[in-house]
């Protein structure tokens, strides 16, 4: 079915919020937080797992978050993504439930991401079904992107807390901006948001503002895009799947200053 969506609430929140502290010098001082609360994912009435979000665009959150941990098979399965805030929770209906559901969801992984991220056993046992081809990247590629990002990151300065993620063209084009308190949620976000718009990842670059973990090398390898960026570090597993993978990696990249971890027999300087 060309350009199917499924039914879908549109419940995202305001996230920032003010309260009032006293600096340093005692005096007195009205900032904004980053709003925070839990939702909770219903897969045809089944719990599946409780995000703590912004709540900004829940809808494609959940999404997302179903099609990486491969609860979802195709967009297509899907009938209603609903939120409902009065309650915390958000419903998915589906036309079939996969038959071997519970024992998916019998293994579950704590990952690093920031409000704690899961991961279930057989996404982790799938790696070896996950295989990038090496996509040439330049210094004037990534300092487009980073370029382009300035503009970005609103509620991170407004408020902090959050964390942000970005799917941009190899010419730099931010196509999709999305900040969370996880980064985790805001690779989830975007990646529904690939699936309901049809967006390939081949010849994109992925950048983040957090580390690259296992979680996210993996997670931006389920959208095929060859390359991740990223203004923190990275972990020593979250470059061993890269590798394994195949999927570039770039990270501490602020200014003009950056390092390849990976994919450097595609770099050109």
């Amino acid at each position: 079915m060309a350009n199917y969506r499924p039914e879908m609430s549109d419940s995202g929140v305001h996230s920032l919020h003010s309260t009032a502290v006293v600096d340093e010098s005692g005096k007195s001082r009205e900032i904004s937080l980053t709003g925070e609360r839990p939702l909770t994912i219903y897969l045809d009435k089944k719990e599946i797992v409780t995000l703590m979000t912004m709540g900004a665009q829940p809808e494609l959150l959940t999404l997302g978050y179903l099609r990486n941990q491969g609860l979802i098979q195709s967009l297509e399965d899907v009938i209603a993504i609903q939120v409902e805030w009065d309650i915390d929770a958000v419903a998915v209906t589906t036309h079939q439930t996969l038959p071997d559901i519970d024992q998916l969801l019998s293994k579950r992984t704590v990952t690093s991401g920031c409000g704690q991220g899961t991961m279930f056993g057989h996404v982790m046992d799938s790696l070896d079904e996950l295989s990038m081809q090496c996509h040439q990247f330049n210094a004037e590629m990534i300092y487009q992107v980073l370029g382009s990002l300035t503009e970005y990151n609103k509620m991170y300065k407004k408020a902090g807390a959050v964390h942000g993620c970005a799917l941009c063209s190899s010419a730099g084009k931010v196509e999709i901006f999305v900040e969370d308190v996880g980064r985790h949620n805001a690779v989830d976000a975007i990646s529904g948001w690939m699936w309901l718009e049809g967006v390939e990842g081949e010849g994109k670059i992925f950048y983040t503002t957090g580390r690259l973990t296992s979680e996210m090398v993996i997670k931006v390898a389920q959208m095929q895009v060859p390359l991740l960026l990223s203004r923190s570090g990275v972990t020593e597993m979250g470059l061993s799947i890269a590798q394994q993978i195949g999927i570039g990696l770039v990270a501490r990249a602020k200014g003009k200053h950056f390092l390849v971890f990976n994919g450097l027999e595609c770099y050109t300087s």
